[in-house]
């Protein structure tokens, strides 16, 4: 029987650091982006409610796949096994507002180019 992989994928997005596992990561299509299908959540048997993978949850509701930019993505590990998803803040409340993501390169302005 060949074993499922789990991927954690890590990935900033609007000033919070999302860590969450999918069973499928590939290069998308759209240039410039991951994507990433069959999200995976906690034990749906569970007692104990984490309010974060919650949130995950209601984000992440109906999503079939999701593109996240590559300039987004921290890292993306391959696992033994699922945890469980989290959404950390970056800054605390108060401060600068996250900074809007550069592209990862500028078109060339050769001869003849604007």
């Amino acid at each position: 029987m060949m074993k499922k992989q789990i991927f954690k994928i890590i990935f900033t997005n609007q000033g919070k650091v999302y860590e969450i596992y999918a069973r499928r990561v590939t290069s998308s299509e759209i240039y410039g982006f991951v994507e990433v299908e069959d999200i995976l959540f906690g034990e749906k048997t569970t007692l104990v409610v984490d309010p974060t993978e919650e949130q995950l949850k209601l984000e992440f509701n109906g999503v079939n796949k999701t593109h996240i930019p590559f300039h987004s993505v921290i890292r993306i590990d391959e696992v033994e096994r699922e945890g469980t998803g989290k959404i950390l803040h970056l800054a605390s409340p108060g401060d600068v507002p996250a900074p809007v993501p550069q592209p990862l390169f500028k078109p060339d302005k050769g001869p003849g180019k604007a």
